[in-house]
């Protein structure tokens, strides 16, 4: 179907690859106690998918940047369908932060850099294949809810109650394509605000990710998917996943299996 991403390659020679990148020490900043649960869990549910999993720990900003142009230069990618991109760090409004960050203005992975590497004129290799983004990381320091009422009157939370809640080229075979496309993002909450992690089981986010995807990956396509996430913490105000800068023009199926 013309609305469905294709799959043309069997399952014993497609090469899927994943890159995910997790920073958990930092110099200035807390350790993110959990986070090796957060990477075990989603190294499993990619690897079930059929994806060889990149994985590195603890980088600056340029160190990232230096993986992401690597992978993206990745030769398995000739032969995939599909990849998925995979961040975990502290994180501000503007992108993620590296080992040596000290605020919002130092050692910071922007997020335009990811798209920029991935686009289709830097890695042409993915050129019209699904390239799924997802980023489990802080975005501000809001909290991402709001107290409301029935009353007449607006609501007025105050900062103690706050807290208590916690045209195609034909010629010389020469044509134009979108620069980024094929793009598919989940961030683990809207702008500006926190994502919740515990230091004992790992992120929300990460763990109703990985739980969405186990029990629907083969009957839904993937926005579908993000959507049954998004849909997942409805009765959890204080964090909401948003899907942003999604460029797919198909649907994307996973097919585990096939």
């Amino acid at each position: 179907s013309s609305q469905i991403y294709p799959i043309h390659l069997p399952k014993e020679t497609r090469t899927r690859r994943a890159l995910l990148i997790c920073n958990i020490e930092f110099e200035h900043l807390t350790r993110r106690d959990g986070a090796e649960v957060d990477v075990k869990g989603m190294t499993e549910l990619l690897e079930g998918l059929g994806y060889t999993v990149d994985v590195h720990r603890n980088l600056t900003s340029q160190e990232m940047a230096m993986v992401m142009k690597d992978f993206a230069n990745r030769k398995e990618h000739q032969t995939s369908d599909s990849t998925f991109l995979v961040f975990m760090s502290h994180g501000v409004r503007a992108g993620l932060c590296g080992t040596k960050s000290r605020d919002k203005n130092t050692d910071i992975l922007l997020l335009d850099t990811i798209y920029e590497t991935f686009n289709n004129k830097h890695c042409q290799a993915l050129l019209g294949k699904p390239k799924v983004v997802i980023i489990q990381a802080c975005r501000g320091v809001n909290y991402g809810f709001v107290l409301v009422s029935d009353s007449t009157d607006p609501p007025v939370p105050t900062s103690s109650s706050a807290h208590m809640i916690p045209e195609g080229l034909e010629e010389d075979k020469i044509c134009e394509v979108h620069l980024e496309s094929d793009f598919a993002t989940l961030h683990s909450s809207t702008p500006d605000t926190v994502s919740w992690r515990s230091p004992e089981k790992g992120s929300l986010f990460i763990k109703h990710l990985i739980e969405q995807f186990r029990n629907h990956a083969c009957d839904s396509n993937l926005q579908e998917i993000f959507r049954k996430v998004q849909h997942s913490f409805g009765k959890f105000p204080r964090q909401l996943p948003s899907q942003e800068r999604t460029t797919m023009l198909r649907n994307f199926y996973l097919f585990p299996g096939h």
